[in-house]
C-alpha cells in the first residue's frame, strides 16, 4: 500500500494565501481532492495526508470535511493556536474526529528560537495526552532550536518535513548534515522526503542532485522512520506528481521490497496510525 504523508488541498485567496507570490502563478487556483483522485489513482497511491497550509481552525474543519467525504484521505495533520490558553479544550474538540491525526505550524515563518518559547513548548507538550503527532517544519538554521525542543519531549511523536529544506543545488552543508544526525538520534523523530523538487535552484534538477541528500537521511533515521510524501501542489513549481514519486521510487529500489514498501506507506500507516 502506498500513502501520500504530505499534501495539501486549498481554496485559493489572493487575500489570505500571500505566501503565493507572483512566482508561483501555477498554483494560484483551488486545489481540492477531485484534482487529486485521479492523480493517485494514476500513480498506484492508495491514500494521503492532507497537511495544513493556513493557521487558522477554519482550516482545520476544511481539510476534516475533505476527508470526511473522500475516503482516500487517510488522516489530517491540522493547526491549532499551540499558545492558546483553551488550547486543551480544542484537542478535546478536535479530537473527537478520529481523522485528526496531528498538529502542524508553520515554524519556518517564526524566529529561530521559536520552539524554544515555554509558551509553544508548553502547547507541543499537551499533544501526546491525545496521541497527536506535530510536524516539524523548519529552515536548516532553525535545526538546532528542534533538536533541542525534541529533547525535552520523548513521549512526543515528530515528523520532520521536506528534510528541513535544505538547497539541493547546492552541496550538503554541515548545519544542515550535522543538525539531521542529532535530530535523528531521538527514536520518537522520523523524517519525509518531501518537498526536496522545490528546494532547486530554478526548479532544475537531476535525479543525482537528491542523491546525497536521501543518503544522508537514510544513514541517520534508517528505512523504519522514513515517509514518502508529494508536496502536490507545491510540487507543481518544479515536477508534476509522477516525476516526484518517481525520484524517491527510482532511488528505493535499490533496497529490498520490504524497506520500499514501508518507506512509500507502511511507515505513515504506523506513525500516523492510519
Amino acid at each position: 500500500m502506498i500513502i501520500d504523508s504530505h499534501q495539501h488541498f486549498w481554496n485559493y485567496n489572493p487575500q489570505r494565501d500571500i505566501w503565493i507570490d507572483d512566482s508561483m502563478e501555477v498554483i494560484r487556483k483551488d486545489f481540492l481532492p477531485n484534482d487529486l483522485k485521479q492523480i493517485l489513482q494514476e500513480n498506484g497511491v492508495d491514500g494521503c495526508i492532507a497537511v495544513q497550509a493556513d493557521q487558522t481552525e477554519m482550516e482545520t474543519e476544511f481539510l476534516l470535511e475533505c476527508a470526511k467525504h473522500n475516503p482516500f484521505i487517510k488522516g489530517v495533520v491540522g493547526w491549532v493556536d499551540l499558545i492558546a490558553e483553551n488550547l486543551e479544550n480544542r484537542l478535546k474538540h478536535f479530537t473527537t474526529n478520529t481523522l485528526f491525526k496531528g498538529v502542524r505550524h508553520i515554524v519556518q515563518s517564526e524566529k529561530d528560537d521559536f520552539l524554544l518559547r515555554k509558551d509553544v513548548q508548553h502547547g507541543i507538550g499537551l499533544l501526546s495526552k491525545y496521541n497527536l503527532t506535530f510536524d516539524i517544519l523548519v529552515f536548516p538554521k532553525q535545526l538546532p532550536a528542534s533538536v533541542q525542543m525534541v529533547k525535552k519531549f520523548p513521549k512526543q511523536t515528530f515528523i520532520l518535513d521536506h528534510i528541513a529544506k535544505p538547497n539541493i543545488s547546492q552541496p550538503m552543508t554541515e548545519l544542515w548534515k550535522t543538525n539531521i544526525t542529532a535530530l535523528s538520534k531521538f527514536e520518537n523523530v522520523h523524517c519525509k522526503l518531501s518537498g526536496m523538487v522545490t528546494e532547486t535552484k530554478d526548479f532544475c534538477f537531476t535525479k543525482e542532485d537528491f542523491t546525497p541528500f536521501i543518503d544522508h537521511v537514510f544513514s541517520c533515521f534508517g528505512p523504519n522512520r522514513i515517509l514518502f510524501g508529494s508536496d502536490w501542489p507545491v510540487c507543481l513549481l518544479a515536477a508534476d506528481y509522477t516525476k516526484v514519486i518517481a525520484l524517491i521510487s527510482e532511488y528505493l529500489n535499490e533496497y529490498s521490497a520490504n524497506i520500499k514498501s514501508q518507506v512509500l506507506g507502511l511507515n505513515a500507516i504506523k506513525i500516523y496510525n492510519l
